[in-house]
């Protein structure tokens, strides 16, 4: 089904897209998802930070911005979903066009900016029951005058909603915030919401642009500062060699392009943690293969974005069911 309506998305800005096919999931979703994926296979559920998953792939931040489909999210096979990021104020983001496809890559650009209704609005739009875990990312607003007072407040105020709670701090598209991943402000941020989450499980979300000294250092101030999990990674302001007329808009770039550098600093993050701090894997895993690679290298959990942009919504029930066949026949990933 989705093979017939792609040419008829793709003729659209992908914003407006993007903001279409969010409409058509809460819709979906607020009518009790007809036609749902099964429940994942019971050999995928995957215990971490005190959590189950119904299965180790999850929705990555940065597709439902702003909290409004999580059932139609979770009906579609996701074992978590990770809502934002959610900044403490509402904010426009950075001037429209923003978002980018490379269809010949299989990329997206996007300098979004951020671009939420603010924390507030989407806490109210939470479901009270769900299939899964649900994940909320926070940030900082552009504009404050105190990035890190804007994180504790965020992982306070979110802390009796979420099941788990994500620092971001890996966006290219707010200026100074990657700066956040080094030296003392990552000891002095990661203290202040250690204080703010009460017994939520706090996740960091690094960029995987950093070097392997860089992920060694948030490795060794997250496991002292008691993460429970580190995100590798987000979207990369590299470029590899690629194809699409859009190639040189700037931000970040996430899709099948970024699979290579993911898979390098998924392997650099297991051998700086040495299995102290877990990791969940993201950049371009598109297959029940990709998700595979990252469970057998490394990461307890795999989450994914942009794929699902050529791949459609039903990736999720198929990448599901190809891990239950790969853990029969090569057997459930040891992390």
């Amino acid at each position: 089904m989705f093979a017939s309506i792609r040419p008829a998305l793709f003729a659209l800005d992908p914003e407006r897209a993007h903001r279409l096919t969010i409409k058509a999931l809460a819709a979906w979703g607020a009518i009790g998802a007809p036609g749902a994926a099964p429940a994942p296979d019971a050999c995928l559920k995957t215990d971490l930070a005190g959590l189950t998953f119904p299965s180790p792939l999850g929705l990555a931040a940065g597709v439902d911005k702003d909290a409004e489909a999580i059932p139609g999210f979770f009906a579609l096979g996701f074992g978590g979903v990770e809502v934002g990021t959610l900044t403490p104020l509402p904010q426009a983001g950075n001037p429209r066009p923003r978002l980018f496809r490379l269809v010949e890559d299989e990329g997206v650009i996007n300098r979004m900016g951020f671009n939420n209704g603010g924390l507030a609005a989407a806490l109210a739009r939470l479901p009270k029951q769900r299939r899964g875990v649900l994940g909320i990312n926070v940030g900082a607003n552009k504009d404050s005058a105190d990035r890190i007072a804007d994180y504790a407040s965020g992982v306070a105020r979110a802390a009796a909603h979420a099941d788990y709670i994500t620092i971001n701090i890996s966006s290219p598209n707010t200026p100074g915030l990657r700066d956040l991943q080094s030296g003392s402000a990552l000891t002095e941020l990661l203290a202040a919401c250690a204080e703010a989450r009460g017994g939520t499980p706090l996740f960091l979300k690094i960029a995987p642009d950093l070097d392997a000294g860089g992920i060694d250092h948030v490795v060794r101030a997250g496991v002292k500062a008691g993460i429970a999990a580190l995100i590798v990674g987000n979207t990369t302001i590299s470029r590899p060699l690629l194809k699409g007329r859009q190639a040189g808009e700037t931000g970040g770039l996430s899709g099948a392009p970024l699979k290579a550098l993911a898979r390098q600093k998924l392997l650099e993050a297991r051998a700086a943690s040495g299995g102290q701090l877990p990791l969940i894997a993201a950049g371009g895993i598109d297959s029940a293969e990709e998700a595979y690679w990252r469970l057998a290298h490394g990461a307890r959990l795999v989450q994914l974005y942009s794929a699902l942009v050529y791949r459609g919504p039903g990736l999720a029930r198929a990448i599901n069911h190809g891990l239950a066949a790969l853990y029969a026949r090569e057997g459930a990933p040891e992390n």
